[in-house]
């Protein structure tokens, strides 16, 4: 008897942190859903995963929200033909720029990023940093979800909020005032192009001292910048 006490007892708790599991695991589910809406007031601030773990860590970040209107245009152009020139006409997945990747993939050639800012700034709100398919499959109906609620310029308006651009440096603002010593409006075109180009890997690129290999690649996504045109008419 006592034997089927304790097997009963056994499966009792078993069953309860199943429970308590598949209520953590819908909890997940569900927040980026919640948060999509909360996010949408230009009143709301929101802070990135990365953000929160360096505030858990107990190292502090630097991160000055500044509104799309006070970024001034050279730097917003600079990151989007840098990220994802074509951010205004997808929907939160540039379909063709995947398949271009996932053809290199199953050929054995060496990939490149396909991420589009409204990829990155999902990842950024809800999910973790590395690569991982299962982040990556996280990641796509996220960006479509996100996308179709939420309008390109506030879409826009976070990314340049949240993206990391150095240890502990957060925001376009931050990242100016960091690198720069001046506010994002005040770049020049050819700061704001550095900048850009220092998101793929903000740890090891450095804007203030480019390598020449760097330099020549801020140099491309500067006359992009200029000529960006209809390309970023969904921020006007």
């Amino acid at each position: 008897m006592k034997g089927k006490r304790s097997r009963a007892r056994g499966r009792s708790s078993l069953l309860v942190w199943a429970r308590r599991g598949f209520l953590v695991l819908l909890a997940l589910a569900v927040a980026p859903l919640v948060l999509t809406f909360v996010y949408l007031p230009p009143m709301v601030h929101p802070i990135s995963t990365l953000m929160v773990r360096d505030v858990v860590a107990l190292r502090g970040y630097d991160r000055q929200w500044v509104s799309i209107g006070d970024m001034g245009p050279r730097v917003i152009h600079s990151v989007m033909m840098s990220e994802d020139g074509q951010f205004c006409s997808h929907k939160g997945i540039d379909w063709a720029e995947l398949n271009l990747v996932i053809e290199d993939a199953l050929s054995g050639e060496a990939t490149r990023g396909a991420s589009t800012i409204t990829m990155q700034t999902v990842k950024n709100l809800y999910l973790w940093p590395g690569r991982s398919v299962i982040r990556k499959m996280l990641e796509l109906p996220l960006a479509v979800y996100f996308d179709l609620f939420v309008p390109k310029k506030r879409i826009m308006e976070i990314y340049m909020n949240i993206a990391e651009w150095g240890p502990g440096i957060y925001g376009v603002e931050a990242a100016a005032r960091y690198h720069f010593g001046r506010s994002a409006r005040d770049l020049t075109s050819r700061q704001a192009a550095l900048l850009a180009v220092t998101l793929p890997n903000p740890h090891l690129r450095d804007p203030a001292n480019p390598t020449r290999n760097l330099g020549r690649i801020a140099a491309t996504i500067e006359r992009r910048a200029q000529r960006a045109g209809g390309y970023v008419g969904c921020l006007r």
